[in-house]
């Protein structure tokens, strides 16, 4: 059965939609992270260095739950990079910590509505699909800093002082 995420990689053993935290004790391999973050929770799932799945997990959007995922992703074995939808929104404080750990973070854009309605739509599909985009190189980019939400923060007054001088012009 080919894993739906990746297309061209060979589902784990357990199953693709399978949630499964237990670390396989191999570190010598290279790992590839991946993030889907939320308000309140992170999805965090590990693929090898050819595209296998080998577990995922879900963690708290603390600090504690950050230092949590990381080690999660460590045991797994060498981080080549972590892939995280949004980091400067709910995935900004994942990325944070992650940076700070020294480990590579590359800024995963949601899939497009096809590639959803194809493959499905849950938290663990999302994460192995942000840990695919990563690894194929499809996602390159780096994470949004503290300089965009400075920006976004200008954008959104100024977008509101328009707004509201068209409501008083009317």
């Amino acid at each position: 059965m080919k894993c739906p995420v990746c297309a061209t990689r060979p589902a784990p053993t357990f199953g693709w939609k399978a949630a499964s935290a237990v670390a396989d004790g191999t570190t010598d391999q290279d790992v590839v992270g991946g993030v889907d973050a939320h308000a309140d929770t992170i999805h965090v799932a590990v693929i090898s260095d050819n595209g296998g799945h080998l577990a995922d997990a879900e963690f708290a959007t603390t600090a504690a739950g950050y230092a949590a995922a990381l080690a999660f992703v460590n045991a797994h074995g060498q981080v080549r990079a972590i892939g995280v939808e949004g980091t400067a929104s709910y995935g900004a404080g994942f990325t944070r910590a992650a940076r700070s750990a020294g480990l590579d973070v590359v800024e995963v854009n949601r899939p497009d509505r096809a590639e959803r309605r194809r493959i499905g739509k849950s938290d663990p599909i999302d994460a192995y699909a942000a840990a695919c985009a990563g690894l194929s190189g499809r996602a390159s980019s780096a994470p949004k800093g503290d300089t965009v939400t400075g920006i976004r923060a200008l954008h959104n007054a100024a977008r509101s002082t328009v707004k509201a001088r068209t409501a008083a012009l009317n």
